[in-house]
Order: C-alpha cells, then structure tokens, then sequence
C-alpha cells in the first residue's frame, strides 16, 4: 500500500525534474570547460630547467586522440613546432634551437608534458599544447613562459679634481636585467643623477646612472650610496662609494705664542697641510734670507735652539703635491723679555658655570610656580585648622563693663564675692558676681581678685568716684543651672 502510494505521490516527479537540471548543468560545464589544461604562466631563469604540463580532459570518452604537438611563439605572428608526439610514428623535435634540451615526460598523448632544460633568455614567449582530435578538431592550450634574469650590479666613484663645474663623481649599473632594474642614489652632498637604459637582444635590459656634483675639498671622503631594486632580488642591492677629489695642499703654520724673548730654547714651529694626493715635499724658507743657524729642519717641524735677533723674521711654508704647491707664511717677533702670560678661564670651566646658572634659574623659576600654586590651592580650599567653639554672651563670668585695657601689675588679688573694683581711669566700678562655687561655670577658671578699694586722691573726701556703700548694697549672684548667666543690673 505504502509502496503504491509513494507511487502515485507527487513529490517524486519533482525530484525526477531536479536530477535532471543537475546533469543537465554537468554537462554544460563539460562543454564550456577548456578539454587541454595547462599552466598559464611560469616563471624561470637561464641556465635552469622547466617543465610544461599538458593534459587532455575527455569526460564522456568520446573524443579520438590522433596527435599532439608543442608550438613556441616568441612572437606574434611566428610560430615553430619544437616536439611533435604520434601514438604510432613516436617522438619528433623540428625545431634544432631545442634539439636535445627538449623531452617528453611521458610517452602518452593524454599527458604529454614536456621538459626545457638549459633554459636560455631567448626561450621567453608562448607555449601551446594542440592536439589534433576526431570529430571536434584541433584542441589547444597555451602557457605564457617568463624569462627572468638577476641584474649584474657594480658601482664605482670617479677621481675629481676640486673645480667649479658639475662633473661625474660615481657610477652604478644594473646589467642584463629582466625586467629592468631601478638605480637610486643616497647622498647627503647635494648633488643630482641621470640616468639610461640599453636593450639587449634577449630581452634584457642594462640601466645606468651617474652621479654629479660640483666638487670641493670637502667633499673628499665623503660617502655616496647607491641602491639597485629588481625583482628577482630578495632585497635591494646596495653599494657604499667614497668621493675621491683632488685639490692643492691647504697650509697652515702652528705654534707661535707671541712670546720669543732672547735666550729661549727649543721654540718650534709645525707646518700642516692638507692635500688630495699627499704631499710629496714640505720646505721652509725665511724672507730675510737662508734660514738662522739656530734653526733646525725635520720634515714639517722648524724648531729654534735659541731665540736671538736673527730669528726676527718671516719663515715661510712651501707644500707640493702632484696637482701643485701651496704656501704660508708667520712673522715672528723676538722681545727682550719673556712675557708673562695669564691664563684664562678654561672653555670647560666656562661652559660648566653657565650650565649651572641655567640650571639654578630653572630651579628658582619652578619652585617659583610650585609656591605660587600651592598658596592659591591653600586659599581656594577648606580652612586646615578648627575655629574656637562660640562662647555665650551672657556667661556670669564676664565683667558688666569690660576694660578696653589689660590689668594692670596691681590688679593681681583676686576679689571675694561681692567686693568692687575701681578703675583707676574713671570708669564705672565692676562687681565680681561670681563665688568660689559659681566663678568656674562653663569650665572657666576662678576669677581673679582685684584691687579692693581705690586710694584716695584727695583729702577732702569729694572725688567724683568714690563710691558710697551705705547707698548701695551688691546684689548677691545666685545662679542655679539651667538659668540664664547675666547679672541683674547693679547700682553703683
């Protein structure tokens, strides 16, 4: 029933439908794919070998193989078959530029891959693989085979002469390069490079350039670099060149000191030069004459045994090389005592001072600008110390009238309860309200006793303060807790 039922479903011809755009999609891949694969392109160099795969692909089998052959192209439009494989007449290699460096890997036309050895710049271009089928025709495959070649790098410098024209101070070549290289300078001397290029008739290229500048002394020694860049080079190539300039001696006489006095021993002169190629000779000559007979000769040095007058005169340095001569000259003046020289600060001690100034003013500046910060952050912030607890304005322990003056050295007695005190500057009399029991309410210590009485200042009893205490009586302090501190008013 299941089975029947399967039959008759629906579902089954939809995958019939299915099957059948898959193969029909395989097929037409088979037809659109190429049927002789190949590499497309190879890169190699002379003297090395490469191999050529070919191979032919035939899904259905269909297709009969008759014969397969190499054709190398070096150029459009030239084509010449150099190995030819028939399943029954064999091998053949027309082609006698590759007689015996050409072989087939294998005896078969479904894959009849060959071997190039001895590879020479000249084998550069396209390779095809054709078969020769039945019924489709002629099959093909094509690889583009790349010669490469490393360049052959050399650099030289070129021996100048100091002058004032741009002449050519180095060179650097690149040869037989494939593809052609690229040629840089490094140089810090300021000059300027050209550069060209030559084919040659295998394909590669030879660059080279020169440098140029305007040459001077100074530039003697000096190192120029050059940099090659090519592609089958792992890194650039690099070549360090030193300038060679040629240039007359440059002459210069040291050691007078303005202090040849009569009867000194041993003075010397040194007569320096600097010259491209080294000086060959170094003489001495004076003004006035042959040379003193207390002056002695060796090689650049002219040393006086003892200065006398003869030597009050003109020495003069003469310095020859292959390019020429060169000369200076230094007057020497002869005193008749030896000068007392004073030596000065030393250009180390000189330069350590003013180190040191510096480095104090920017002490002095920086802690200039802590000081200043720290005293605004201070200012800005919360106070740093506690304020006094407030105290209550009417503790029993205040003074009703409050001297604007301290005590003075006689008001040292503490007063008992309910005596007064008179100041002496004609204020109004204070009364001690406070007790032994009540003068140290609010933690205050015990009042201090003052004066009594006031002395009388005159005889006659009518001073305007005394005071008449058969008027008036103390109130006494009667203070219990919780009650208010102040005083009732007191008459006086």
């Amino acid at each position: 029933m299941a089975r029947d039922y399967a039959a008759r479903c629906p579902v089954y011809p939809m995958r019939n439908a299915w099957l059948v755009a898959v193969a029909v999609l395989l097929a037409a891949r088979e037809i659109g794919a190429p049927k002789v694969q190949v590499a497309e392109e190879l890169e190699a160099y002379p003297t090395e070998s490469v191999e050529l795969s070919c191979q032919f692909n035939d899904g259905g089998g269909l297709t009969k193989l008759t014969q397969v052959s190499w054709i190398w192209e070096p150029s459009d439009g030239h084509r010449d078959n150099i190995a030819v494989y028939h399943p029954v007449y064999g091998q053949s290699f027309p082609n006698v530029a590759f007689k015996d460096r050409v072989v087939f890997l294998h005896n078969s036309l479904e894959n009849p891959s060959i071997r190039i050895s001895n590879l020479r710049m000249s084998d550069a271009g396209r390779y095809t693989c054709e078969y020769a089928t039945y019924p489709t025709g002629n099959e093909q495959g094509t690889t583009t085979l790349i010669m490469l070649s490393k360049p052959k790098n050399s650099a030289n410098g070129v021996t100048v002469q100091a002058g004032t024209k741009s002449v050519v101070v180095a060179r650097c070549e690149a040869a037989d390069a494939k593809p052609a290289a690229t040629i840089e300078w490094l140089a810090p001397v300021g000059g300027n490079h050209s550069t060209s290029t030559t084919s040659g008739p295998d394909g590669t290229v030879t660059v080279r350039s020169e440098y140029r500048l305007v040459p001077t002394p100074a530039d003697n020694g000096r190192e120029v670099i050059c940099r090659v860049n090519q592609k089958t080079q792992k890194q650039p190539w690099v070549y360090p060149i030193k300038l060679s300039v040629e240039y007359l001696p440059s002459v210069s006489i040291e050691g007078y000191d303005h202090n040849w006095y009569v009867g000194r021993s041993d003075a010397t002169l040194v007569c320096l030069a600097n010259a491209n190629p080294e000086p060959t000779t170094i003489t001495w000559t004076a003004a006035s004459g042959p040379l003193p007979e207390t002056v002695v000769v060796e090689g650049n040095k002219l040393t006086v045994r003892k200065v006398d007058d003869a030597v009050n005169t003109t020495f003069i340095c003469e310095v020859k090389n292959r390019l020429g001569s060169s000369r200076n000259q230094i007057t020497t003046v002869v005193i008749e005592e030896e000068r007392q020289l004073i030596q000065g600060p030393s250009t180390g001690a000189v330069i350590g001072a003013i180190l040191g100034a510096l480095i104090f003013i920017c002490i002095v500046i920086i802690g200039t600008i802590f000081f200043i910060r720290n005293r605004q952050e201070d200012a800005e912030g919360p106070p740093k110390h506690k304020p006094p607890p407030p105290v209550k304005a009417g503790s029993s322990t205040e003074m009703l009238n409050k001297p604007s003056e301290p005590p003075t050295a006689t008001e040292t007695a503490p007063l008992s309860p309910g005596e007064v005190y008179y100041e002496p500057t004609g204020r109004e009399p204070v009364t001690n309200l406070d007790d032994e029991t009540t003068g140290a309410l609010n933690g205050r210590a015990p009042p201090v006793k003052y004066e009594k009485e006031r002395k009388d200042h005159a005889a006659d009893g009518h001073h305007s303060n005394d005071l008449d205490s058969s008027n008036h009586e103390v109130p006494a302090a009667n203070i219990s807790r919780g009650e208010s501190f102040v005083s009732p008013a007191m008459y006086v």
